[in-house]
């Protein structure tokens, strides 16, 4: 429950964000939906700073090797501050052909880099809060990673007015509000894990280098799997930013509400990495007993969200913009971002166990494949003018080929009954 907490609360910095910049009007929203995509990019592609880190720090601690997992740990905070620091240097400096990569129209491009440079400076932020998430989970510990991101969004939900408002910031001042919470959330992380006794010396270099390579290549398969979700995700921006600046305006509320909702699953999927990793040497029987019951309770909670979602259409459109334009645009799609909950759940769970049973090789090339399929349905939009409704058609077309090698894998795999 508290891993749910978290995980609800951590999309709601760019899901604050665009409530507020929506009230700027089409223009600004548009800007901040390519934007926040390409942001996406920068540091989610290294999400296996997380991902990676709790199932190996948690089969650490179930064979009684503490000081493995507090070097796992040091090993995974020194990787994530460095590649942080990198790919911050990489989006300061190509962030006009990056957005001019996206198509996004001539009256939201400056907006969109002004946007990316300054949240830019937050990316070994984002890094190491990625880190602490997945330092905390693996040792069972997700009550302080809810405490932190609560404490974030905290922080950003009452700069972003008084920077975007008061300031008359605009966009820029939404960029702004933005990177000082995760910067907040990066310190307050590094002092908790000090705290707790987390981390420590790395050990000779013996240890830092099989540390290293076991962290290194679950990060290489996981690496790939998140390239080829989030450049679906990012292709699917780009498709709606040629359909017009109300269509990715649109598909940037309609977006986010997807994953706030999809990501709430992920509760489960944590559960999953961190259980699943534990139990696997003991016992693959009640490890596959423990996936069953998560599997059940995701498309419970699947259908509960897309219920609640669905009870929510007359309002929720209202709630991120005023623009009659895009609240049109969101209702054309809305009924998609329903129908996919229970879907998305279970994929989402499935990907939490196959990384407790260490499937990254399998979760890679299964996702490259479904990535494939989502972007063929992509690259027929335009030309067959499909407009927005085309964009998720092609999400459909990933979650469902997603889930269905997923499902071959827990048929055949470590876990089958």
């Amino acid at each position: 429950m508290p891993a749910l907490g978290a995980l609800a609360a951590d999309p709601l910095v760019s899901l604050v964000d665009t409530a507020f910049v929506g009230r700027l009007g089409a223009g600004p929203l548009g800007s901040l939906g390519v934007a926040v995509a390409l942001f996406g990019i920068a540091f989610a592609v290294f999400n296996f700073l997380a991902y990676g880190t709790t199932p190996l720090i948690a089969g650490a601690m179930a064979a009684g090797d503490r000081s493995r997992a507090i070097r796992m740990g040091s090993v995974a905070l020194a990787v994530g501050a460095g590649l942080g620091v990198a790919m911050a240097v990489v989006v300061e400096v190509a962030a006009v052909p990056l957005v001019r990569f996206m198509g996004a129209a001539p009256d939201a491009l400056t907006g969109a880099v002004t946007y990316l440079q300054i949240r830019a400076a937050a990316l070994p932020a984002a890094m190491i809060v990625m880190v602490g998430h997945g330092v905390f989970r693996g040792h069972h510990d997700t009550r302080t990673p809810l405490a932190i991101t609560v404490g974030l969004n905290v922080v950003n939900l009452v700069l972003d007015p008084i920077f975007i408002f008061t300031l008359d910031g605009g966009l820029a001042g939404a960029a702004w509000a933005t990177m000082a919470a995760q910067w907040v959330g990066a310190i307050w992380f590094v002092a908790a894990m000090l705290r707790r006794g987390h981390l420590g010396a790395l050990g000779s270099r013996t240890d830092i280098v099989r540390e290293l390579r076991m962290f290194l290549a679950a990060g290489r398969a996981l690496v790939l799997r998140t390239s080829a979700l989030l450049g679906t995700l990012t292709l699917a921006t780009a498709v709606a930013a040629r359909v017009g600046t109300g269509a990715v305006a649109a598909h940037q509320v309609a977006s986010q509400v997807w994953l706030f909702l999809a990501l709430v699953v992920d509760a489960l999927a944590i559960a999953g990495q961190a259980l699943v990793a534990g139990r696997m040497a003991r016992s693959r029987r009640e490890a596959g007993d423990i996936a069953r019951r998560l599997l059940g309770l995701g498309l419970v909670v699947g259908v509960l969200l897309g219920s609640l979602l669905a009870a929510g259409a007359t309002v929720v459109p209202s709630l991120f913009t005023d623009d009659p334009v895009v609240i049109d645009g969101v209702e054309r799609v809305y009924w998609f971002v329903v129908a996919m909950q229970p879907l998305n759940a279970l994929v989402f769970v499935w990907d939490g166990i196959a990384m407790g049973a260490g499937a990254f090789g399998y979760l890679a090339a299964s996702m490259v494949g479904a990535a494939v399929i989502a972007a063929t349905v992509l690259a027929m939009v335009i030309p067959f003018g499909w407009g927005l409704s085309g964009v998720w058609w092609a999400m459909v077309a990933l979650m469902l080929a997603r889930g269905a090698t997923l499902a071959h894998w827990h048929r055949s795999g470590p876990l089958a009954a």
